[in-house]
C-alpha cells in the first residue's frame, strides 16, 4: 500500500496548499469586513443573509450533490467508454443548471419567509430584518454560480486534479477584497453592505470560470444535453435524496445556532461566523484535504471491488487527520484570543467582540478532530453509494445538538452554541464508526487509537509551548507568530521522539506542496 499512501498524501498536500492560499485570502477579506462593519447590524445582517444561499450551496453543490455524483462518475469513468461518460457529464450539467435557475428565482421571491426562519430574533428590529431580506435577495444568484463551480470541483477531484480546485474558492475573497478596497470607500454604509453582497455573486462566477480551462486541458468539456432521463441522472437523484436530508440536518444545526444567537447579545451571529472561520483554517487545510481525496480513492476502490485498498485508504486518512488536528485544536484553544485580536480587532471590531468570538472559538476547537473524522467515515458510505446511513447518524446528532443549544445558550452564550456543535459532532462520529464496522468489519481502530494517543501527547506539548511563547510580548503581531512557531517546533520534536509514522505524511505534504498540478 506504500504507493497508495504516497498518492493520498501527495493529493492531500496539493489540496492543503491550494486551500491554505485560499484561506489566507479569506482571512484578509474577513479582516477588511471586520474593519469596515465591526460586529453590529450590518455584519449581522450580511452573515445571516449569506447563510441562506450557502445552505443551497451545501445541498446542491459541494455537499449532497458531490457525495452522490463522485461515486457515480467514478463508476462511469472506470467501467464505461469516454464518449458515454461525456454524455453523462453533459446531461448532469444541463439538469443542474435548470434546477439551480429555479432555486435562485424562488429563493429571491421567498426571501422574506426564509429570513424570518433563519433569523427569527431579528423580528424585534425591523431595520435589521429588512436589510437582511434585501441582502438575501441580492445574493441568491450566487447559488447558481457556486454550485456549478462545486460541480467542476467534483469532476476534477475524481480526475485526480486537486490543487486548482482547492485554490479556486479564493475567487470569492479576491472579488470581495477588490470591492472593499476600490469601491466601498465611495459609498454610504447602507450601500457598502449591499455592494459587498453583489461582489459575492461576482466571486461565485469567477470561481466557476477559473476551473473550466483545467477541465478542458484534461480532455473533457461541458455542453447542454437535454437528455434529462439519462440513467446517470436518475442514479444521482436517487442517491441525493437521503444525502439531501443528511446535509439538511447539518444546515439545520447551523440555522439553530443562528436562531439561538439572534436572541443573544448583538454581535453574537458575527462572533459565531468569525470563530468558525478561524477554526476552519486547520480543518480545511488538513482535515478536509484528506476528506476530499479519500472519497475519489475509496470510490475507485469500491468500483474495482478492492475492499482492502478501501479500508487502508480510510484508516490512513483518519490517522493522518487526527495526527495533525489534535495539536491544531490544542493550539487554537490556548492562543485563540490573541489570534482573534490579530486578525480582526481593529476599526469597529472592538475588544468585547474579540472576547465573544474567542468564547465560541475555544469550544469549536474541541470538536476539530471530530468534524474531519466524521466527514471521512461518511465518505466511506458514499463510496459504497450508501447515502442513507449517514442520514441516520446525522439526525441523531442533530437532535442532541438542538437539545444542547437550548440548554447551554443562556448560561454560556455563544460558547454554549459552539460546545453543542462539538459534542454533537463526536456523537455523530461514533455512530458512523459503529455502523461502518457492522458493514465492512474491522477498521483498524486499534491502530487509529494508538496513533491518537501519540497525537494527544503532541497536542499537550503544542499547548504548553504556544502558551508560554505567547507571553513574551503583549503585541499580538509578535506574540502570535512566535507562539505558532513554538507550537510547530514542539509538534515536530515530540512526534519525532514518539516515532509517529504519520510524521512522514506531513513531511511528504510539505515536500510536494509546490509540485506542479497534473
Amino acid at each position: 500500500m506504500e504507493k497508495e499512501y504516497k498518492q493520498l498524501a501527495g493529493n492531500a498536500g496539493k489540496t492543503a496548499f491550494g486551500t491554505a492560499l485560499s484561506r489566507i485570502l479569506g482571512y484578509i477579506r474577513d479582516m477588511l469586513v471586520a474593519n469596515l462593519f465591526g460586529a453590529g447590524i450590518f455584519a449581522d445582517a450580511f452573515y445571516a443573509a449569506f447563510r441562506i444561499p450557502n445552505l443551497f450551496r451545501r445541498l446542491l453543490g459541494e455537499g449532497s450533490f458531490s457525495a452522490a455524483f463522485i461515486p457515480v462518475f467514478s463508476q462511469y469513468l472506470h467501467t464505461k467508454e469516454k464518449s458515454e461518460t461525456q454524455k453523462f457529464l453533459n446531461a448532469v450539467f444541463t439538469a443542474l443548471v435548470l434546477v439551480l435557475l429555479v432555486v435562485s428565482v424562488m429563493g429571491m421571491f421567498f426571501a422574506p419567509l426564509l429570513v424570518k426562519i433563519i433569523a427569527w430574533g431579528f423580528t424585534g428590529d425591523p431595520e435589521k430584518m429588512q436589510l437582511t431580506i434585501e441582502l438575501t435577495r441580492l445574493m441568491f444568484p450566487f447559488v447558481l454560480f457556486i454550485c456549478l463551480a462545486a460541480f467542476l470541483l467534483a469532476i476534477l477531484n475524481t480526475l485526480y486534479s486537486f490543487f486548482l480546485p482547492a485554490l479556486a474558492p479564493s475567487a470569492l475573497s479576491v472579488s470581495e477584497i477588490g470591492y472593499m478596497l476600490a469601491l466601498a470607500p465611495l459609498l454610504s454604509s447602507g450601500n457598502q453592505i449591499k455592494g459587498l453582497a453583489i461582489s459575492v455573486i461576482a466571486g461565485g462566477l469567477f470561481h466557476f470560470l477559473i476551473q473550466y480551462p483545467n477541465l478542458k486541458s484534461l480532455g473533457w468539456h461541458l455542453k447542454f444535453n437535454f437528455d434529462l432521463k439519462h440513467p446517470g441522472i436518475k442514479k444521482i437523484a436517487f442517491l441525493m435524496i437521503p444525502s439531501l436530508i443528511g446535509l439538511s440536518v447539518d444546515q439545520i444545526n447551523s440555522f439553530v445556532d443562528t436562531i439561538c444567537a439572534s436572541f443573544l447579545a448583538s454581535g453574537s451571529i458575527t462572533a459565531l461566523y468569525y470563530s468558525n472561520r478561524v477554526m476552519q483554517m486547520p480543518l480545511a487545510i488538513f482535515g478536509l484535504a484528506f476528506a476530499s481525496v479519500s472519497l475519489p480513492a475509496m470510490s475507485k476502490a469500491y468500483a474495482q471491488k478492492d475492499m482492502t485498498t478501501l479500508k487502508n485508504s480510510l484508516n490512513y486518512s483518519v490517522r493522518s487527520t487526527v495526527f495533525i488536528l489534535l495539536p491544531a485544536a490544542a493550539g487554537l484553544m490556548v492562543i485563540g484570543l490573541p489570534i482573534v485580536r490579530l486578525l480582526f480587532e481593529r476599526g469597529k471590531f472592538d475588544s468585547l467582540a474579540s472576547l465573544m468570538t474567542n468564547s465560541a472559538l475555544f469550544y469549536y476547537s474541541l470538536g476539530l478532530p471530530a468534524y474531519a473524522m466524521a466527514k471521512i467515515f461518511a465518505n466511506a458510505f458514499y463510496a459504497f453509494q450508501d447515502t442513507k446511513t449517514p442520514v441516520k447518524t446525522a439526525v441523531w446528532s442533530m437532535t442532541l445538538h438542538v437539545v444542547l443549544c437550548v440548554l447551554l445558550m443562556y448560561p454560556m452564550g455563544v460558547g454554549g452554541l459552539a460546545l453543542s456543535t462539538a459534542l454533537a459532532s463526536y456523537f455523530n462520529m461514533f455512530l458512523l464508526i459503529l455502523y461502518l464496522r457492522k458493514r465492512i468489519g474491522k477498521l483498524g481502530l486499534k491502530k487509529i487509537l494508538f496513533s491518537a494517543v501519540k497525537s494527544l501527547a503532541s497536542a499537550c506539548a503544542v499547548g504548553f509551548a504556544a502558551w508560554y511563547a505567547c507571553k513574551i510580548s503583549d503585541i499580538v503581531f509578535i506574540s502570535v507568530p512566535t507562539a505558532i512557531l513554538a507550537g510547530i517546533a514542539a509538534f515536530f520534536i515530540v512526534s519525532k521522539i514518539l516515532k509517529s509514522e504519520e510524521l512522514d505524511v506531513v513531511l511528504h505534504i510539505f515536500k510536494r506542496k509546490t509540485s506542479k498540478e497534473t
